[in-house]
């Protein structure tokens, strides 16, 4: 048995449409920006997970997102974090992608604050976790024939 810590953090990516094509939602910390995510619960799903702490974090109920049912992004790293005394921390992100209308706004109750952002890969915000998430998700929406198409089909 490995005495090597592990955690694994959940979310929903909020993205809506706009004029211009699209924003992404990231949530301000006083140093950085991150997703709404949070740690699973013992007998939750991720996707459980994920709704919760979108809720607890934005104010964005389920019914209010539109859930990607084909994506569900994995990334695992090592970071240290306070909670576990600064040791090493073997990471699990798990991402999905939700889609809200473009009235819906956020409430940020355990962030300084939020913002939306214009939807014009590549990216370059945070190299451990949010920039490998928006190449991953760019592919994706490519893979659907770009932005455009993939709206078309949502």
């Amino acid at each position: 048995m490995s005495d090597e810590l592990t955690a694994v953090s959940c979310g929903v990516f909020i993205m809506r449409r706009t004029q211009a094509g699209a924003e992404f939602l990231l949530m301000k910390h006083t140093d950085r920006l991150d997703f709404a995510k949070g740690h699973v619960e013992k007998h939750e799903t991720e996707q459980e997970c994920a709704l919760r702490e979108l809720k607890e974090e934005t104010g964005i109920r389920r019914k209010q997102v539109q859930l990607d049912p084909n994506f569900r992004y994995e990334n695992t790293y090592s970071a240290r974090y306070k909670r576990f005394d600064f040791k090493t921390v073997r990471k699990t992100l798990v991402l999905f992608l939700g889609w809200v209308d473009p009235d819906v706004t956020p409430v940020a109750s355990e962030h300084v604050s939020f913002e939306w952002y214009a939807w014009h890969p590549p990216h370059t915000i945070q190299p451990m976790a949010i920039d490998p998430f928006l190449s991953y998700l760019h592919a994706y929406i490519e893979s659907a024939g770009g932005l455009e198409s993939y709206l078309e089909k949502k």
